[in-house]
């Protein structure tokens, strides 16, 4: 199985301890087990950004960097061993292991956690946190900046500033290694063979849950522990519910399938969606929409390269869209103004994509200085128009009403200017109707 190497996690930590004050320190929480049901848990997935500056997959932790410190720049609190427990839960790293496996130039047991930060806040001027979603370890820090104030007669000295780490860290998230599109290829080829599996096993009398159960077993099967997000399974007029959940409607002839969903291998994503008919044919009505939105998909990865601005593969994909509308007669009116006054919205109401990396709505900023940002070599992201005719809908013909169509790719920006990583799941008509034949 792909993974990390330990000396690409290093040299994300040595890139962040020069990007910030020489007297601060970083402070990041790893994610809590959680608990589903009595005895039971969910499957445990690390906190992001802390598994991107330590590879660490154990909940319980916390993990400090401090710039030029002596002892190490590194500090890693962790649950202690414990042979009993493991037999249960199976084996831990405890501190030997985490300096030895994961890079740590000190570690220590959690429960000494309250006695020590202390010791490594004193004298510090800046904290780093991730201040949107730690709030919990926002209170512990409480706590150990009064230890501090109560020895400032002992010439002790609290931080005084508190910054986000999201700027830093985000920004260099964005930004993916060849590591880390490997994993991503990895990931993404996996969930091209679920999808296909999909198109294969469709046919009428069956539930959408048994697609869902055809994507699980591919994903499982190539080694991914967990989905990337819930799969949508969403057939007939379901697929006009942009996040349907329930995926347990009966498969009818005559009507479309759309799925999107995407393994994560070593905690990184994939996101694929793909529209087919349950029937394996095309009806003329759903043919006509697919081809506008594969059309826009087409359109809108082509504007993906150095240079070109985030912004600018949604503007493509609009103006398709609102132009096809228009010719079916679905939309009235000219194609620009239709645009200004954004009346595809009733039919195309979501972004056009979206960044794609550890997390399936990848961090990293859409906007830099109030205008839509550039995009550079290494940035990943997802190009998935779509029209979704909601089967109320009493504005247009009712051969258009229930028809949902989606088409997502996961495109990476290169040096020259793209690469479709996901081009091995079919999305042609020809393609996806012989497939299914």
């Amino acid at each position: 199985m792909l993974t990390i190497p330990a000396k690409e996690f290093a040299q994300r930590r040595s890139f962040l301890l020069t990007h910030i004050e020489q007297d601060a320190v970083v402070i990041i929480k790893a994610a809590n087990s959680c608990e589903r049901n009595e005895g039971v848990e969910y499957p445990f997935r690390q906190e992001s950004n802390f598994y991107y500056l330590s590879g660490f997959c154990e909940p319980e932790a916390l993990l400090v960097l401090i710039p030029n410190r002596v002892e190490g720049q590194f500090i890693l609190f962790c649950r202690n061993r414990d042979p009993a427990l493991e037999i249960w839960t199976g084996l831990r790293a405890g501190q030997e292991g985490a300096i030895k496996n994961y890079g740590a130039d000190q570690a220590f047991s959690i429960t000494e956690l309250d006695n020590i930060m202390p010791q490594l806040l004193n004298g510090r001027s800046t904290i780093y946190l991730l201040m949107a979603t730690q709030q919990g370890l926002q209170q512990q820090l409480v706590g150990w900046l009064n230890v501090i104030r109560e020895k400032m007669r002992q010439h002790a000295k609290p931080p005084q500033t508190f910054k986000a780490l999201e700027p830093i860290i985000h920004e260099m998230r964005l930004y993916k290694s060849s590591n880390e599109l490997a994993i991503m290829q990895y990931a993404m080829d996996i969930s091209a063979k679920a999808h296909i599996r999909a198109m294969q096993e469709c046919k009428a009398g069956l539930y959408e849950y048994t697609l869902d159960a055809a994507l699980e077993y591919e994903f499982r099967k190539g080694g991914a522990r967990l989905v990337a997000y819930n799969s949508i399974v969403a057939s007939g007029a379901n697929a006009c519910i942009l996040h349907y959940q329930e995926n347990n409607a009966q498969l009818k002839s005559g009507d479309l399938v759309m799925i999107d969903a995407g393994c994560e291998i070593a905690c990184y994503a994939s996101d694929i969606s793909r529209t087919f008919p349950v029937n394996g044919k095309f009806s003329a009505e759903q043919k006509a929409i697919y081809e506008i939105v594969l059309a826009a998909n087409l359109a809108a990865i082509e504007e993906v390269m150095p240079g070109k601005r985030y912004q600018d593969s949604h503007n493509k994909a609009v103006e398709v869209i609102t132009k096809g509308l228009v010719e079916l007669g679905i939309l009235k009116g000219n194609v620009k103004t239709l645009i200004a006054n954004q009346a595809y919205s009733e039919f195309y109401m979501h972004s056009t994509g979206h960044w794609l990396g550890l997390d399936v709505h990848d961090v990293g900023a859409y906007l830099i200085s109030g205008k839509s940002r550039l995009l550079a070599e290494g940035m990943v992201l997802t190009i998935e128009p779509g029209i979704y005719i909601a089967p109320d809908n009493m504005q247009v013909d009712e051969c258009w009403r229930g028809i949902g169509v989606r088409i997502e790719d996961n495109v990476v920006v290169t040096a020259t200017g793209h690469k479709v990583m996901t081009d091995n799941t079919p999305k042609m008509l020809a393609d996806i109707e012989r497939l299914m034949a």
